[in-house]
């Protein structure tokens, strides 16, 4: 356990060092080489189809919809009797002030039609990633509640599993291919994700001990 809980401690400590080297990079070079060829290199594929599939993709990332789909799940945990659960779903909702504080601060512009098609228009700035950060905690958090509540049918828990982590890992290149950022601008929401998961699993699982 004292290993396992150190190796926990490093691992945060590693992934908030990682994402202040990340982010003093992109602001001493907004639109590093290796970024665009990245992006044109993902964009070689498209199609329409594509386009859908992945705007798709995104869509659980866009406002409204992603306020709209956290307090749903939160809500059918809370009709379910998981209203511990649902509480924190909910307190999720906290990490958009979290990304938009840190956009405004390195103030990374986004991608451009000079560099990039671009499929999708956004309006806020480009580091880090909110739709990849909101993915890995929304979902990471959901994949960690399906493996330990046992009393939910195993069927329904894998499913939802399995949901969950095709979304987390097609969030990044969904985001590239619809110029929406660059690669460094996803690399940073998977650890800014990461980063703000663990406390709300630690104050998860000590609320839950109690």
């Amino acid at each position: 356990m004292r290993l396992n809980r150190s190796f926990l401690i490093f691992s945060f400590f590693a992934l908030v060092i990682s994402f202040i080297i990340l982010s003093f990079l992109v602001t001493k070079h907004p639109v590093p080489n290796l970024d665009v060829q990245i992006s044109l290199f993902v964009q070689k594929i498209q199609s329409p189809i594509l386009d859908q599939i992945m705007l798709g993709i995104s869509f659980f990332g866009e406002l409204p919809w992603s306020l709209i789909m956290v307090l749903i799940v939160a809500s059918i945990f809370f009709i379910a009797k998981f209203r511990h659960e649902a509480y924190f779903i909910t307190s999720i909702l906290s990490s958009g002030l979290v990304i938009l504080g840190i956009k405004n601060i390195i103030n990374r512009p986004r991608p451009t039609e000079f560099y990039v098609r671009l499929v999708e228009i956004n309006r806020f700035q480009s580091f880090p990633s909110g739709h990849v950060m909101s993915y890995i905690l929304f979902f990471g958090f959901i994949i960690i509640l399906m493996k330990n509540l046992k009393s939910i049918p195993n069927s329904i828990r894998q499913t939802v599993t399995y949901i969950s982590l095709f979304l987390m890992l097609l969030i990044p290149f969904s985001r590239v291919y619809l110029g929406a950022h660059w690669l460094s601008d996803t690399i940073g929401g998977f650890i800014l994700g990461l980063i703000c998961l663990y406390p709300i699993c630690y104050f998860y699982f000590k609320k839950k001990r109690e």
